[in-house]
């Protein structure tokens, strides 16, 4: 075990802004930390790195209590989605800042840096400033400048926001890499369900200081322990339905029933909530055991070749996601098919409770 948050919290002003957290992350481990603008991703870095102290509990670095520790003192590094780069400096001199301000020697700033620039592919760049750079080659001169330190925990704040889509995707590929060479425990935030199943290793769910889960990121993803944590794992977020069982059968909202089979069968009877993702609503009818739902369009999004349809079902306000270019009218009646495989069932608390076979494998 390397870092250890035991009961750690952050009040400020009388505001939650961390609620009491336990989290233990591995060495060599890629940890990312999922959830929407101000769930306190941000805030619990800062705990991390020693940037804040914790109103209660207690922070642990290989077993050693490092709880008020300066930052300094810490093997920590940290980048931010801004380039922070010295304008004036070379790219050379960008990276061997932090060894100089520690004393490394000369031959031993050349190795690192040399090193560090090979690995993040910034080698035949070292004699330019960070302005001649491109956007994802100023924010790799970042990277190098927290790498080059050898810092045990290397903190990612949203590193990639600022950049377009395919610099994004870039340096999206390389960071696992990177992740691989350097050994460090990698804590990375992010708002996108999508960059947490491409970086892989754990997750962790956050919603309003709270973490909800926290896991292998395929199991976090196809088993979300609650629906705060299947709300923040799905993008758009998940739909939810009322959904009633009573003995063998599954009712829907105000109609729609179907079979209690697989894991359903053994739920008590009682009322539950069912959420679905946008992916598994669908405009044709492909599984027999498929629900039919009577909607309205609200609106529809064309990306390209998927569109996002805005359904309005009674009460219910669903998203829905097909494949292909699909122009409809605002405010036609629309019916939509669902199987209840791809469905989870949570409990009054809002617990997981099943899952359909389907959803349980993603």
């Amino acid at each position: 075990m390397a870092l250890e948050l035991k009961e750690v919290s952050r009040v400020v002003a009388g505001q939650v802004h961390i609620h009491p957290t336990n989290l233990a992350l591995q060495k060599g481990t890629m940890n990312v930390l999922l959830g929407p603008t101000s769930a306190g991703k941000t805030s619990l870095m800062r705990l991390m790195a020693g940037l804040d102290v914790p109103t209660s509990g207690r922070i642990f670095w290989h077993g050693q209590d490092v709880t008020g520790q300066r930052v300094q003192d810490r093997k920590v590094a940290m980048v931010y989605q801004q380039f922070i780069n010295y304008p004036g400096m070379s790219v050379y001199d960008n990276i061997a800042s932090p060894l100089r301000l520690i004393g490394k020697s000369k031959a031993e700033i050349d190795r690192a840096v040399r090193s560090t620039a090979e690995m993040l592919k910034l080698t035949p760049m070292l004699t330019r400033k960070p302005l001649e750079l491109s956007g994802g080659q100023q924010q790799r001169c970042a990277l190098a400048r927290a790498l080059v330190k050898e810092a045990g925990l290397v903190l990612l704040d949203e590193p990639l926001a600022n950049l377009d889509y395919k610099l994004r995707e870039e340096l999206r590929a390389e960071i696992p890499r990177i992740f691989e060479e350097s050994g460090a425990i990698f804590v990375y935030a992010t708002t996108e369900p999508e960059e947490a199943l491409l970086l892989g290793g754990h997750t962790a769910t956050l919603w309003q200081g709270a973490i909800t889960q926290f896991g292998s990121t395929p199991e976090v993803y196809r088993k979300p322990a609650n629906a705060t944590s299947a709300r923040v794992f799905s993008d758009p977020p998940m739909n939810f339905i009322p959904c009633t069982k009573a003995g063998a059968t599954l009712r829907f909202g105000s109609g729609a029933e179907s079979k209690a089979t697989g894991d359903f069968s053994n739920l008590r009877d009682g009322n539950y909530t069912a959420g679905f993702r946008a992916n598994h609503l669908e405009i044709h009818q492909h599984a027999a055991s498929a629900m039919t739902f009577a909607c309205k369009l609200g609106a529809n999004e064309i990306t390209g070749s998927e569109t996002f349809l805005h359904l309005n079902y009674g009460a219910e306000r669903w998203v829905g996601l097909v494949h292909g270019v699909h122009d409809m009218k605002a405010g036609s009646k629309l019916d939509v098919w669902l199987d209840p495989a791809d469905v989870y069932l949570f409990d009054a608390a809002g617990q997981l409770a099943a899952a359909g076979s389907h959803a349980a494998r993603g």
